[in-house]
């Protein structure tokens, strides 16, 4: 359950998209080494669901993971209690008693998640008693899946299995009530209006996630920031919310381990790394060096 609210997140920030551009051999990697006075920190950009067959991590990340005894993420998948995690999203993620998501949503907003529903095969029972936020990743899950993403392909899912069968240590920025709490306190329209963006998303999912993951592929930093903004430009309260808290959030913690002893793998959800707010210009304002890997 708690992989399953780790997806749902990522789905929101790359919501819908298809098949990965090819990698050409001189490209970067989304992969930048921040070096501090006695360790590296290796600062990786991740795609949370991956198809199968484009499933192969590009070359920074086998080089940073070899140099690295510590991996770091978003959550730490090897240490999360399922049932503590489903319990969160059974007490944060329902409506409140009397209410139901038809008279929050009105019935041309109904309609359309009927639709969305019908298409992706859920039955629309399942979602009636789900907050909008919910409701939103949810569909949002079942793209990628209709799609073809493989859940467990995701850089994160790959990452912490190599881990543990290499007994490295792993680690997380932030907790589930961190990462997901804010969509729950989200104002009921807000809640609307990220189903609206949700909504609207699915119908262009194919073309949207070719661009961001051929744009991750290369490491093209530039394209990443630019699909960012087009991503959140009609909603700033949730970029606030789901990039630039969280980022300035991480940020001590990954400079802590810059400046500790030791290699240190942090991966985060790639839109984390670029743009204004991103970490990358985070970290250059406060001085660190960061070298893109090839």
């Amino acid at each position: 359950m708690a992989r399953k609210a780790q997806r749902r997140l990522g789905a929101l920030g790359l919501l819908g998209c298809l098949i990965a551009c090819a990698l050409s051999a001189h490209a970067a990697s989304p992969v930048w080494a921040i070096r501090g006075p006695h360790g590296t920190v290796y600062l990786a950009g991740s795609v949370h669901l991956l198809p199968a067959e484009e499933a192969v991590l590009p070359p920074g990340f086998e080089r940073a993971y070899a140099a690295c005894t510590r991996l770091v993420m978003e959550l730490d998948l090897g240490r999360v209690d399922s049932a503590a995690a489903g319990g969160w999203l059974l007490e944060h993620g329902a409506l409140p008693a009397g209410t139901t998501l038809r008279g929050l949503l009105g019935e041309q907003r109904y309609a359309r998640v009927s639709a969305a529903a019908s298409e992706l095969g859920v039955p629309l029972e399942v979602l009636d008693g789900q907050a909008p936020w919910v409701v939103g990743l949810e569909l949002a899950e079942l793209e990628y899946l209709h799609l073809g993403y493989d859940p467990q392909q995701g850089v994160e899912e790959q990452l912490v299995r190599r881990a543990q069968s290499d007994g490295k240590q792993t680690a997380g920025l932030e907790t589930l009530d961190e990462e997901l709490g804010g969509l729950a306190a989200l104002p009921p329209a807000d809640q609307v209006h990220l189903l609206d963006q949700t909504l609207s998303d699915l119908q262009e999912s194919p073309t949207e996630l070719r661009e961001v993951l051929g744009a991750w592929r290369r490491g093209d930093a530039t394209q990443l920031a630019k699909l960012l903004y087009d991503e959140y430009r009609s909603f700033p309260a949730l970029y606030q919310l789901l990039v630039t808290a969280r980022n300035q959030h991480w940020l001590p913690e990954i400079e802590r381990l810059a400046n500790g002893s030791g290699n240190s793998l942090v991966v985060v959800g790639a839109l984390h790394l670029v743009g204004d707010g991103g970490l990358l210009e985070l970290l250059r304002k406060d001085g660190y060096v960061a070298t893109q890997l090839n």
